[in-house]
Protein backbone atom coordinates (compact mmCIF):
# COMPACT_ATOMS: atom_id res chain seq x y z
CA UNK A 1 0.00 0.00 0.00
CA UNK A 2 1.30 3.54 -1.03
CA UNK A 3 1.43 6.70 1.21
CA UNK A 4 -1.84 7.56 -1.50
CA UNK A 5 -3.57 4.70 -0.49
CA UNK A 6 -3.24 5.09 3.48
CA UNK A 7 -4.41 8.32 2.86
CA UNK A 8 -7.29 7.53 0.92
CA UNK A 9 -8.02 4.49 3.64
CA UNK A 10 -7.92 7.04 6.29
CA UNK A 11 -10.48 9.01 4.82
CA UNK A 12 -12.84 6.31 3.93
CA UNK A 13 -12.71 5.37 7.65
CA UNK A 14 -13.34 8.83 8.80
CA UNK A 15 -10.41 9.03 10.98
CA UNK A 16 -9.91 13.16 10.02
CA UNK A 17 -6.54 13.62 12.70
CA UNK A 18 -4.63 10.49 11.38
CA UNK A 19 -5.15 11.21 7.64
CA UNK A 20 -4.53 14.84 8.18
CA UNK A 21 -1.15 13.75 9.58
CA UNK A 22 -0.09 11.89 7.19
CA UNK A 23 -1.19 13.87 4.37
CA UNK A 24 0.90 16.56 4.95
CA UNK A 25 3.84 15.37 6.74
CA UNK A 26 5.67 15.87 2.86
CA UNK A 27 4.32 19.34 3.26
CA UNK A 28 5.68 22.59 4.43
CA UNK A 29 2.17 24.47 6.11
CA UNK A 30 3.07 27.31 7.92
CA UNK A 31 0.05 28.97 9.78
CA UNK A 32 0.42 32.77 9.59
CA UNK A 33 -1.72 35.07 11.94
CA UNK A 34 -3.01 38.20 10.42
CA UNK A 35 -0.18 40.85 12.11
CA UNK A 36 2.37 38.21 10.58
CA UNK A 37 0.67 38.17 6.95
CA UNK A 38 0.40 42.41 7.81
CA UNK A 39 4.20 42.69 8.44
CA UNK A 40 5.08 39.93 5.44
CA UNK A 41 3.00 41.95 3.14
CA UNK A 42 4.51 45.25 3.84
CA UNK A 43 8.23 43.86 3.69
CA UNK A 44 7.57 42.83 0.43
CA UNK A 45 5.91 45.95 -0.99
CA UNK A 46 8.48 47.79 0.60
CA UNK A 47 11.44 45.08 -1.57
CA UNK A 48 8.92 45.84 -4.91
CA UNK A 49 9.51 49.19 -4.69
CA UNK A 50 13.14 49.02 -3.93
CA UNK A 51 13.44 46.97 -7.22
CA UNK A 52 11.45 48.97 -9.27
CA UNK A 53 13.08 52.33 -8.25
CA UNK A 54 16.81 50.11 -9.10
CA UNK A 55 15.26 49.49 -12.51
CA UNK A 56 14.09 53.42 -13.08
CA UNK A 57 18.00 54.39 -11.88
CA UNK A 58 19.58 52.04 -14.16
CA UNK A 59 17.27 53.10 -17.16
CA UNK A 60 17.92 56.98 -16.57
CA UNK A 61 21.48 55.34 -16.41
CA UNK A 62 21.36 53.86 -19.42
CA UNK A 63 19.85 56.76 -21.02
CA UNK A 64 22.50 58.90 -20.13
CA UNK A 65 25.15 57.11 -21.64
CA UNK A 66 23.51 56.25 -24.69
CA UNK A 67 23.28 60.69 -25.33
CA UNK A 68 26.68 60.96 -24.45
CA UNK A 69 27.90 58.66 -26.56
CA UNK A 70 25.54 60.12 -29.17
CA UNK A 71 27.29 63.83 -28.33
CA UNK A 72 30.56 61.50 -28.61
CA UNK A 73 29.68 60.77 -32.18
CA UNK A 74 28.35 64.04 -33.53
CA UNK A 75 31.51 65.88 -32.26
CA UNK A 76 33.35 62.95 -34.30
CA UNK A 77 31.19 63.82 -37.39
CA UNK A 78 31.62 67.44 -37.32
CA UNK A 79 35.91 67.48 -36.74
CA UNK A 80 35.58 65.56 -39.45
CA UNK A 81 33.78 67.66 -41.58
CA UNK A 82 36.54 70.69 -40.45
CA UNK A 83 38.76 68.22 -41.07
CA UNK A 84 37.78 67.37 -44.96
CA UNK A 85 36.66 71.11 -45.26
CA UNK A 86 40.43 71.97 -44.40
CA UNK A 87 42.17 69.11 -46.90
CA UNK A 88 39.96 70.31 -49.51
CA UNK A 89 40.71 74.19 -49.24
CA UNK A 90 44.20 73.37 -49.36
CA UNK A 91 44.33 70.29 -51.95
CA UNK A 92 41.82 73.03 -53.93
CA UNK A 93 44.56 76.12 -53.56
CA UNK A 94 47.66 74.13 -54.54
CA UNK A 95 45.93 73.21 -57.84
CA UNK A 96 44.02 76.12 -58.60
CA UNK A 97 46.32 79.43 -57.99
CA UNK A 98 45.20 82.51 -57.32
CA UNK A 99 42.23 81.03 -55.56
CA UNK A 100 41.41 82.69 -51.84
CA UNK A 101 39.77 80.08 -49.28
CA UNK A 102 36.26 82.29 -49.64
CA UNK A 103 36.45 81.76 -53.41
CA UNK A 104 36.67 77.59 -52.11
CA UNK A 105 34.28 78.06 -49.32
CA UNK A 106 31.84 79.99 -51.66
CA UNK A 107 32.29 76.79 -54.28
CA UNK A 108 31.86 74.33 -51.16
CA UNK A 109 28.68 76.03 -50.09
CA UNK A 110 26.90 75.99 -53.52
CA UNK A 111 28.18 72.31 -53.81
CA UNK A 112 26.47 71.48 -50.68
CA UNK A 113 23.46 73.29 -51.81
CA UNK A 114 22.55 71.32 -54.53
CA UNK A 115 23.18 68.25 -52.80
CA UNK A 116 20.65 69.06 -50.61
CA UNK A 117 18.34 70.75 -53.29
CA UNK A 118 19.08 66.89 -55.05
CA UNK A 119 18.39 64.93 -51.69
CA UNK A 120 15.11 67.10 -51.20
CA UNK A 121 14.06 65.82 -54.51
CA UNK A 122 14.79 62.78 -54.59
CA UNK A 123 12.94 61.49 -51.60
CA UNK A 124 9.56 61.63 -52.02
CA UNK A 125 8.33 60.96 -48.30
CA UNK A 126 9.75 65.19 -47.95
CA UNK A 127 7.80 67.73 -47.81
CA UNK A 128 8.18 70.74 -50.09
CA UNK A 129 10.93 73.19 -49.09
CA UNK A 130 11.04 76.81 -50.96
CA UNK A 131 14.72 77.83 -50.68
CA UNK A 132 15.34 81.19 -53.36
CA UNK A 133 18.01 79.28 -55.48
CA UNK A 134 19.78 80.54 -58.21
CA UNK A 135 23.81 81.41 -58.72
CA UNK A 136 23.04 85.23 -56.71
CA UNK A 137 20.95 83.54 -54.05
CA UNK A 138 23.68 80.77 -52.82
CA UNK A 139 26.23 83.71 -52.45
CA UNK A 140 23.65 85.33 -50.90
CA UNK A 141 23.24 82.67 -48.59
CA UNK A 142 27.04 82.15 -47.96
CA UNK A 143 27.27 85.96 -46.86
CA UNK A 144 24.99 85.54 -44.71
CA UNK A 145 26.46 82.26 -43.15
CA UNK A 146 29.69 84.32 -42.99
CA UNK A 147 28.45 87.26 -41.58
CA UNK A 148 26.95 85.22 -38.69
CA UNK A 149 29.85 83.68 -38.07
CA UNK A 150 31.72 86.98 -38.17
CA UNK A 151 28.89 88.48 -35.43
CA UNK A 152 29.31 85.69 -33.57
CA UNK A 153 32.88 85.97 -33.28
CA UNK A 154 32.82 89.70 -32.86
CA UNK A 155 30.68 89.00 -29.93
CA UNK A 156 32.82 86.74 -28.32
CA UNK A 157 36.34 89.04 -28.53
Amino acid sequence: MTLIDNDLSCLKKNIFDACFFIFFLNTLYIALLPSQIAARLRVAANEKAEAEKILQIKRAEGDAESKYLAGLGVARQRQAIVDGLRDSVVAFSENVPGTTSKDIMDVVLMTQYFDTMKDIGASSKSNAVFIPHGPGAVNDVASQIRDGLLQGNATKS
